[in-house]
């Protein structure tokens, strides 16, 4: 499996602008600019994009994870937290509101810890992860 997107840009960094499409088209000539990674501009940035990718990442796998174990969730809210300091991402936090029937803490905890490590997102990250989670 490969999936693409294209970015565009036009003019230097800090005047510049430039927009983001993907090959599913949910993203369609999205905006981006040094305004939108660095203040508070309309559009989108990477960091946020790598959010996204995460939350949804580590959700789908801790899903698998439960589900493999005889406890599919009722929901699984996750939020992403990219922290981007000084030209590097240095932490991905993820916090998680589970609701999952009939598991123990322990169970869940080896479940998430497993997400964690293991969903291709976090693999692919070369940053600190954290996750803090409730359960119930």
């Amino acid at each position: 499996m490969k999936r693409k997107a294209t970015a565009v840009w036009q003019g230097s960094g800090k005047e510049g602008k430039g927009h983001l499409t993907t090959e599913t088209g949910v993203l369609n000539k999205t905006q981006y600019s040094f305004s939108s990674r660095f203040e508070d501009g309309a559009g989108t940035n990477p960091e946020e994009l790598i959010a996204a990718a995460h939350a949804g990442c580590f959700a789908m796998k801790l899903s698998f994870n439960l589900s493999g174990a005889n406890f599919p969730p009722k929901e699984l809210d996750t939020q992403c937290i990219i922290t981007f300091e000084e030209g590097t991402v240095k932490q991905s936090k993820l916090i998680l509101k589970a609701k999952v029937d009939g598991i123990s803490e322990e169970k869940f905890a080896e479940l998430v810890k497993d997400a964690e490590k293991n969903c291709p997102i976090s693999r692919l990250l070369n940053t600190e992860i954290v996750v803090e989670y409730t359960l119930n």
